[in-house]
């Protein structure tokens, strides 16, 4: 993208990532935002990484070395399109899984930052940083995870790159 996607415009909102904040505020009685620095105009309890490696990896365990519950449901700030049922599927799933993970699968392959993690991924997580391991996809292997199959991708449709963001812009308009 060239620059930080957590802080570009969005919507109504000064930053993508208080547009994706006030929205799953309406969905979950805690919203934390992951991140390696106090960056945000906004207010929002964060969870600062504990490790100097940036990676998901990182963020995961820091969440799960912060936080007291035993699950959390990770949302990647660059999937602005992943809604309340894509949400639902993936909890009603985890009712019935004992997993160490439920993560969303489209037909454009595993969505690692759409799911719920457990606390009991975190021994494997902390076994992977050792190694110098960044791969979520890796984890989840090693893991006991239950992929949840969406026909649809779009939901699941990442801002990577400037026109991928002015179309998703476009979207919210």
């Amino acid at each position: 993208m060239g620059r930080d996607k957590a802080l570009l415009p969005f919507g109504e909102y000064s930053t993508l990532c208080e547009y994706q904040y006030q929205r799953l505020a309406k969905i979950f009685e805690t919203v934390h935002i992951s991140t390696k620095e106090a960056k945000f105009d906004f207010d929002a309890p964060l969870i600062y990484d504990c490790y100097p490696q940036s990676s998901p990896l990182v963020g995961l365990i820091s969440i799960f070395e912060t936080i007291e519950s035993d699950e959390c449901f990770i949302l990647s700030v660059d999937a602005p399109f992943v809604d309340e049922q894509v949400i639902e599927r993936l909890y009603k799933q985890s009712v019935e899984s004992l997993a160490d993970a439920i993560i969303a699968q489209s037909p454009g392959g595993n969505q690692p930052l759409c799911g719920i993690y457990r606390r009991s991924i975190l021994p494997y997580a902390k076994e992977f940083i050792a190694q110098e391991n960044h791969k979520l996809n890796a984890l989840l292997r090693r893991a006991d995870t239950t992929f949840v199959l969406f026909e649809d991708e779009a939901p699941f449709d990442n801002l990577n790159h400037p026109h991928e963001y002015e179309k998703a812009l476009a979207q919210t308009l």
